[in-house]
């Protein structure tokens, strides 16, 4: 299994190729992952599956249990979420607040990749897809952290997410799901200032306090 320290050196050298990709081979990569993830919904549910054996056995709640399902419906909903993303305007290159200085210098903003975007996350298994939808088209690879509830599902859309890429001439290294459940990665990650530059959680009030109080990084 790969270290953090070997996922941070694939994810920082992806997104340094990802920042150069124009916007129609990113909305081809996403028409492919979207049509991927659709086609292959049984897979997914029998990963999932795992996931509600071992849910059920450890006492989850039933509204948590809901939360981790999935089925075809919400497999195509995941599919059609990364359809929605190719429908909108490319946000990397813009430019905007653009002013004319009173030596004739004129100044403005343009919007940039950030680089790697770490997201941390709990049960919910669509979150995967989502988040790397969201990243890949602003241009930043990213690296997941999902909950170990969910950890068979999210190996599952991430493997079938990095096949299509590939198939796709795109570098998979773009999306990194960290397959190990062992907690103390998570604070590990919080300091990986070196690979990421952006850590966003998702999730309850507990994992936004940990990161807030704990990461050094952004």
């Amino acid at each position: 299994m790969e270290t953090l320290e070997q996922i941070g050196i694939k994810a920082k050298k992806a997104s340094r190729y990802l920042a150069k990709l124009g916007i129609d081979e990113k909305n081809k990569a996403l028409e492919a992952v979207a049509d991927a993830l659709a086609a292959n919904a049984e897979h997914i549910i029998a990963a999932n599956g795992k996931d509600l054996v071992n849910a059920k056995a450890n006492g989850m709640k039933p509204a948590l249990i809901d939360r981790l399902t999935l089925d075809v419906k919400r497999i195509n909903a995941m599919a059609d979420g990364i359809r929605v993303l190719t429908g909108l305007e490319d946000p990397v290159g813009e430019v905007t607040g653009m002013k004319k200085r009173p030596n004739g210098l004129v100044i403005g903003t343009k919007r940039v990749p950030l680089g790697v975007v770490a997201i941390i996350y709990e049960s919910r298994p669509n979150v995967t897809a989502d988040a790397f939808g969201l990243t890949f088209k602003s241009g930043n690879a990213c690296i997941l952290r999902g909950g170990s509830d969910s950890i068979n599902s999210n190996i599952a859309i991430a493997d079938i997410i990095a096949k299509a890429l590939s198939e796709n001439g795109i570098n998979p290294d773009v999306i990194n799901l960290i397959k190990d459940t062992d907690r103390a990665l998570v604070n590990e990650l919080m300091k990986m200032n070196d690979y990421v530059d952006v850590i966003i959680p998702r999730g309850g009030a507990g994992l936004i306090k940990n990161v807030v109080n704990n990461s050094t990084v952004l």
